[in-house]
């Protein structure tokens, strides 16, 4: 697995967002976990430990500590380990293990929305970042959302804010955020499939492998600034499941 990171020119100092699906790896998970750890052991990795799917209004007490990720196996097993650092959003955290984690990770209680632009998110552009879709599609890539958030598209969230109730060091800061919502499209990430050819087509998107499973991975900066001009472009351009061709942009 080492060499196939060296493969997709992956440098030991890089700083990595990682989707996944275990199944489509097909290794064990702590094996995983300390190959991506002492490859990047001179950079930082990052995963999403989302909890979305169970915060609610009614479940709004967030113990970043003991809440589990609800998105797959290796982000829930990822933020367990000794050394690894979550963030205090109460519906979109991401965990981090190496080079300035705590301070990348920082202040994320204070997030109104679920993947804010000056937030842990919406800063992976400015940080450099690879995206490595691991297993996954276009659908599991939240990196859109931030995207969508910089450049104001409607109709993306709850009318009201939830209050959340999050642990933190110092006690519990109570914090009013915004989730994720569209009456047409329940789940609005599978409406970002519809530029992943085209993206891989062009370049922007490579593929490689990790174990068993085929990986898309690409770098954030130069996603974020073609996303940013389609949406330019088009304000609603991920509001609809119809292909980028019926969509009045510049390809």
């Amino acid at each position: 697995m080492i060499e196939q990171l060296r493969q997709m020119g992956l440098k030991p100092t890089d700083t990595v967002l990682i989707h996944s699906s275990m199944k489509k790896i097909n290794r064990d998970v702590n094996e995983v976990i300390d190959v991506l750890s002492s490859y990047f052991k001179e950079g930082l990795v990052l995963m999403p430990t989302h909890t979305w799917k169970q915060m609610n209004a009614d479940y709004n007490y967030f113990d970043s500590k003991i809440e589990p990720s609800c998105v797959g196996l290796l982000t829930e097993t990822f933020r367990k380990k000794e050394g690894v650092v979550r963030s205090l959003h109460p519906t979109h955290s991401m965990a981090g293990l190496g080079k300035n984690a705590s301070k990348y990770l920082s202040n994320e209680e204070y997030s109104q929305t679920p993947t804010p632009a000056k937030g842990a998110w919406g800063r992976l552009g400015s940080a450099d970042a690879k995206i490595l879709l691991i297993g996954c599609d276009f659908i599991r890539n939240t990196f859109i959302h931030a995207v969508e958030e910089m450049m104001d598209v409607p109709n993306r969230f709850t009318a009201i804010p939830i209050t959340f109730k999050i642990k933190t060091d110092h006690g519990i800061h109570v914090q009013k955020t915004y989730k994720h919502y569209n009456a047409l499209y329940p789940h609005l990430s599978e409406n970002f499939k519809k530029c992943e050819a085209y993206l891989i087509e062009k370049g922007i998107v490579k593929k490689g492998f990790f174990g068993d499973a085929e990986v898309l991975y690409m770098n954030a900066k130069e996603l974020e600034e073609v996303i940013k001009k389609w949406l330019r472009e088009d304000i609603d351009l991920f509001s609809d499941d119809l292909p980028l061709e019926t969509h009045n942009i510049e390809l």
